[in-house]
């Protein structure tokens, strides 16, 4: 598949993370990936694995899920910035998408992280093991900004790959974020949004080699939308690690998906946070 077809649907895919509350219709996005509309449709769907609409809606809620959960704006000004002027609309859409209400689950999602101070904290909510990881190396994009957006970076990943028939050579899934939101400005957080590969296979073009060296580490799972996350966090170095007797490597925390949010609903997303340890 040609680079220009591949710029195309990043291009679209940047267009709808940037302007989810803007005219996302299938001509407007034509328009974006300057393509004639009779076209675009099957081009999308062939290159991505699903249709515009499925993106629009999915990136929008997905938005939406994390201004609820990291923050504190009314929902009715949450609904519009995900497209949806119209507040009983964007609570039918959401409670479809992540079964409850927009209002139940900002109350279910803001879970403050433990206190850090404070060594006891009770059992972690979340089951965490210890186990001995392989050396992994990955093909990844690299992404700066808030890890709340880094889906825009595993969206153009999952393009690229599927342009260009990558995923016979991939493997699992895996996010590595190297610095800490806590001290990190959100627009300077440093990640990279990838999949292993198999072994000896070359590095695709226009993607970084990042090795994780593998060894002892503890591994949380967690279960529900990826705007979660944040707090299962909280969990493991506020719960966990203090009762552990564990020291953490000078090594990045990273995440490595377990199944797809294309085929799965929120609830059901299952998510490995790998803690290098010492």
């Amino acid at each position: 598949m040609s680079s220009s077809y591949e710029n195309r649907i990043l291009r679209v895919l940047g267009y709808i993370y940037d302007n989810p509350e803007g005219d996302l219709s299938l001509d407007a996005l034509a328009d974006v990936a300057a393509m004639s509309r009779f076209h675009w449709h099957r081009v999308f769907r062939a290159l991505t694995g699903e249709t515009c609409a499925q993106a629009v809606r999915r990136i929008r809620l997905h938005l939406a899920a994390t201004a609820l959960v990291q923050g504190a704006a009314p929902i009715e000004s949450i609904g519009r910035a995900a497209g949806y002027p119209n507040t009983r609309s964007f609570a039918r859409v959401f409670a479809e998408a992540y079964g409850a209400s927009p209002a139940a689950f900002r109350k279910k999602g803001r879970l403050l992280p433990p206190n850090l101070n404070l060594m006891s904290q009770g059992d972690p909510m979340y089951p965490t093991i210890i186990r001995t990881e392989p050396a992994r190396t990955l093909a990844a994009l690299a992404h700066k900004g808030a890890y709340s957006e880094i889906g825009r970076s595993f969206e153009a990943f999952s393009a690229l790959c599927t342009a260009r028939n990558l995923w016979p050579q991939m493997r699992q899934m895996i996010g590595v974020y190297l610095d800490s939101p806590d001290t990190v400005p959100d627009a300077e957080l440093r990640s990279y949004a990838g999949a292993s590969t198999a072994e000896g296979v070359a590095l695709p073009e226009d993607m970084e080699e990042v090795a994780l060296p593998g060894g002892k580490t503890a591994v949380m799972t967690y279960k529900g939308p990826y705007s979660g996350i944040h707090a299962a966090y909280g969990d493991l170095f506020g719960a966990w690690l203090p009762q552990s007797g564990e020291e953490p490597a000078d090594a990045p925390c990273y995440e490595i998906y377990l199944n797809d949010p294309h085929q799965v609903a929120p609830e059901e997303l299952l998510t490995e946070i790998c803690l290098p340890l010492k």
